[in-house]
């Protein structure tokens, strides 16, 4: 003595929602992303804000910008940075410096090394100059080279990573409730 049964399932409608999920995940990423780097760079900008300003260019090249090649598979990317066009010194201040020579200010604001008066007029040295050829050129700090330490405000801003997180996952779940693939 058996039994048999049969069972048939239409799984159409749960095949069309685990699409609907999956089309929103891919539509959610980028604002996730960004709600992410927006923490990142107000940091960011917080941390620069703590360092003396001379002439405020770090903090205007202070920038995020979604990165388009990153967006497959519902992958999105965002980078916050500075533009080095518009702030070349910026490396200067997130990682120290070594300074060798004695500065001067232009009327404009702007500091450079000072050129010993017996090689006014002539070339500055190549940016792959000797040390010896640059010392020529020069003039040498009193008192030896000083260390200027590292601000680090990027890496500084990289502590709220965790913020970060929970701002991409806020607004992930939420950019999925608003189109109605989850409740």
């Amino acid at each position: 003595m058996s039994s048999a049964f049969s069972i048939t399932v239409d799984s159409s409608a749960w095949d069309r929602q685990l699409d609907a999920i999956g089309q929103g995940v891919v539509e959610a990423a980028r604002p996730a992303a960004q709600a992410g780097a927006q923490v990142l760079y107000d940091a960011y900008v917080s941390n620069l804000a703590r360092i003396r300003r001379v002439t405020g260019n770090l903090r205007r090249a202070a920038y995020q910008a979604y990165m388009d090649g990153d967006t497959a598979g519902g992958r999105a990317s965002y980078r916050v940075s500075w533009n080095t066009t518009k702030a070349p010194h910026g490396h200067l201040i997130e990682y120290g410096f070594l300074q060798r020579y004695e500065m001067a200010r232009d009327s404009r604001g702007r500091i450079f090394p000072m050129v010993r008066p017996e090689m006014r007029g002539k070339p500055k040295p190549k940016r792959r100059a000797s040390q010896a050829v640059k010392d020529a050129y020069y003039v040498p700090r009193k008192g030896g080279p000083l260390q200027i330490a590292a601000k680090s405000p990027l890496r500084r801003a990289a502590s709220q990573v965790p913020r970060a997180r929970q701002a991409m996952l806020d607004r992930f779940y939420a950019t999925l409730r608003a189109k109605g693939h989850i409740r």
